[in-house]
C-alpha cells in the first residue's frame, strides 16, 4: 500500500483504473471533448455524462464549459497520515461504524466488488482530504429563486450568514492536536459544526446552530438553534435537519454534499463512471448563471472525472421523519467529494438535486492575503440544491459577492477552536 501511495496522493484512483467496471472512455469522450460549450440546445451531448438532475439544469438554463482533466492531489500531511494508519483500520462486526481510526484516509483502497465498498466510500468521504482539521468560511450568502431557461434573475429570498465552521476531534493532520484532540475520548465527539449568524434578512437576524457528531453509531447528533423571534436556544431534533419549509430548499443535512450521520443509512456502491464534475472553478466568487434564473452558476469549467455513484437508504429504525427514500451522491475519486447528489422521494420519483462548485487551487482568491497554503487543496466556493418539480433552488456563494471578507476560506489554520461551537458563542453572536 505505502508504495502505491507515494506514487502520487492517490493510489486509490490507480487501482481502479484496472478493477473499474466503468464505461468505455473511448465512448465517453467522444460525446464532448475540451473546448465544447454546452448549452440546453446541446444537452442531449451531455445526458449520459452527469446525473438525471445535473441533466435537468442544463434543460432549464445552465451551461458548461468544458476543459481537460486535471490531477487532484492530496495534502501531503494527509497522504502520510494515511500511510502510516490505513493498515489498522476496520469496519465494526455490523459493517456501520469504523475500529481503529485516527487519521487519514481510512480505505484508500476499494474492491468494488466488496460488499462494503459503499459503506467504506462514505467513510473515506466523512475523513475526506479536503479539511481535516477544522475550517472557517466567513461571510457566505445563499438566495432563493424560481429557475427556468431564459428566466430572468428574480431573487425570492436573500441570506447572509457570518460562519459556517467545523472542528474535528479526530483525524487531524496538520493543526495541533495531531491527530486526535485529547477531548474525544472523554466526550466522544467526533465533530463540531457551527453556521450563525444570520445577518440578513433582518427579520432572522442572529438565527443559527451548532451541532455535535459523536463517534457512537447508537447516539444521534447533539444540536441547538438559536431563535431570533423567540429570543431563546432550542433544542432540535436529528431528523428535523432534513426538512425543508417553502420555497427553502436547503438543509444542513445537505452542507458539502452529505453531511449526515454515516450509519442512518445503508450504503451500496451502484458503480463507477467517468462523468463531467466542476472541480477546477476558474470563478471565486462563482458566477450567478443568467441563463436559468439565478439557479446555478454558470458558465464554469467542467471536466470528465472519475466518479463513484453511492446509493444510501435511509434506515427507519433510527430517522423515521427522513423526507428522501434515497440519496444517490457522485463521489469524485481523487478529490473523495460529492460533486453532485440527486435526492429521491419515498415513492421513488426524482425530487431534488444538489451541485457543487469547486475551486483547485493554493488561495481561494488570487489576491489572498492571510489564507495561503504551501499546496493546492480544495474549495467549496458555491453549492445549489433545487427541487426539480417546483423549479425553487438556492444558490450559494462561499464567498458571497456582496461580502467583505472575499478570502473567505480558512482550511486548517486553527481560525475557529472549541469555544466557537458553544450555546453561549451561539447566544453572543445573536446580540
Amino acid at each position: 500500500m505505502k508504495t502505491a501511495l507515494m506514487r502520487g496522493s492517490l493510489g486509490l484512483s490507480l487501482i481502479l483504473a484496472v478493477v473499474s467496471c466503468v464505461s468505455k472512455p473511448s465512448k465517453v469522450f467522444a460525446q464532448v471533448k475540451p473546448g465544447d460549450f454546452v448549452t440546453p440546445d446541446r444537452s442531449e451531448s451531455i445526458r449520459n455524462l452527469v446525473s438525471p438532475g445535473v441533466y435537468a439544469r442544463i434543460q432549464r438554463g445552465m451551461t458548461m464549459k468544458i476543459v481537460p482533466t486535471q490531477r487532484i492531489e492530496w495534502p501531503p500531511p494527509y497522504r502520510e497520515a494515511t500511510e502510516k494508519y490505513a493498515a489498522q483500520v476496520r469496519l465494526t462486526p455490523d459493517h456501520q461504524s469504523l475500529m481503529g481510526y485516527v487519521a487519514g484516509m481510512p480505505f484508500p483502497f476499494i474492491d468494488p466488488n466488496d460488499p462494503h465498498a459503499g459503506t467504506k466510500l462514505m467513510w473515506n468521504y466523512t475523513f475526506r482530504p479536503t479539511s481535516t482539521d477544522d475550517y472557517d468560511v466567513r461571510d457566505l450568502s445563499c438566495i432563493t429563486v424560481s429557475a427556468g431557461r431564459d428566466r430572468p434573475y428574480s431573487p425570492i429570498n436573500y441570506y447572509e450568514i457570518g460562519h459556517l465552521a467545523s472542528y474535528s476531534l479526530v483525524g487531524r493532520t496538520e493543526v495541533n492536536p495531531i491527530p486526535v484532540d485529547p477531548e474525544f475520548p472523554k466526550t466522544g465527539r467526533l465533530l463540531l459544526i457551527g453556521f450563525y449568524p444570520m445577518l440578513a434578512p433582518e427579520e432572522d437576524r442572529g438565527w443559527g446552530f451548532i451541532r455535535y457528531r459523536y463517534a457512537r453509531e447508537d447516539i444521534g447528533d447533539d444540536l441547538w438553534s438559536w431563535l431570533p423571534g423567540m429570543r431563546r436556544i432550542r433544542r432540535m431534533n436529528e431528523a428535523s435537519q432534513g426538512t425543508a419549509v417553502g420555497a427553502i430548499t436547503w438543509s444542513s443535512d445537505n452542507f458539502q454534499g452529505f453531511a449526515a450521520k454515516n450509519e442512518n443509512y445503508d450504503w451500496r456502491l451502484l458503480g463507477e463512471k467517468q462523468m463531467l464534475a466542476c472541480i477546477t472553478a476558474s470563478h471565486v466568487p462563482v458566477t450567478t448563471c443568467s441563463s436559468d434564473g439565478g439557479a446555478s452558476a454558470c458558465p464554469e469549467e467542467w471536466q470528465m472525472r472519475h466518479l463513484y455513484i453511492v446509493e444510501g437508504v435511509p434506515r427507519r429504525d433510527r430517522i423515521p421523519e427522513e423526507l428522501f427514500g434515497r440519496h444517490i451522491l457522485y463521489i469524485d475519486s481523487e478529490a473523495i467529494y460529492v460533486m453532485y447528489q440527486d435526492l429521491y422521494s419515498r415513492s421513488g420519483e426524482l425530487w431534488k438535486n444538489y451541485t457543487a462548485w469547486v475551486a483547485y487551487r493554493d488561495r481561494a482568491i488570487p489576491d489572498a492575503r492571510i489564507a495561503v497554503y504551501p499546496f493546492k487543496r480544495l474549495f467549496h466556493v458555491g453549492a445549489s440544491i433545487e427541487d426539480v418539480n417546483s423549479g425553487f433552488a438556492t444558490m450559494c456563494y462561499m464567498p458571497s459577492p456582496e461580502g467583505q471578507e472575499h478570502e473567505s476560506w480558512y482550511i486548517n489554520m486553527g481560525a475557529v477552536d472549541k469555544d466557537f461551537f458553544t450555546v453561549a458563542s451561539l447566544v453572543a453572536a445573536a446580540h
